[in-house]
């Protein structure tokens, strides 16, 4: 067989094999529709856990979930998969608002690092701001 045929043959087997998965979904992309699938999709990796409140991100690719006691649960669309994560400030690397309806979060975990996350409330970017930031003792003091 010459070399240009197999070239053609191996380029047209994987570009076969690109369109397969392609069009049998395995490029869809998961995505949050509401609060309370956020909810639900924690639940099933933290069935002990009850969130106080739901923040989804304005393009349904995040939720973060108020758990009390200094904790964020997180969801994240990956692929067509979510991640989920409990996350609290000891955890976070780098946290910046950069908009006032967007944050950047960088985690210590090297198995997920974090991303940029925008909400369509600018609310929404403060309260998970201000519950993934280190509390101190001098801001303790200030509420008390």
């Amino acid at each position: 067989m010459s070399l240009p045929v197999l070239v053609a043959i191996v380029v047209l087997g994987i570009a076969l094999s690109v369109a397969a998965v392609h069009f049998t979904g395995g490029s869809r992309k998961a995505r949050l529709a509401d609060a309370l699938q956020a909810r639900e999709r924690f639940a099933q990796d933290y069935p002990d856990e009850e969130a106080t409140a739901v923040r989804l991100t304005s393009d349904g690719q995040a939720a973060f979930l108020e758990l009390g006691r200094g904790r964020l649960g997180i969801v994240q669309a990956i692929g067509d998969c979510f991640l989920t994560r409990v996350v609290t400030p000891g955890d976070v690397a780098a946290l910046t608002s950069d908009a006032a309806n967007a944050i950047t979060l960088r985690l210590a975990d090297f198995t997920w690092k974090g991303g940029r996350f925008t909400f369509a409330d600018a609310g929404d970017a403060k309260a998970v701001l201000a519950g993934l930031q280190p509390q101190t003792l001098g801001g303790a003091r200030e509420a008390a």
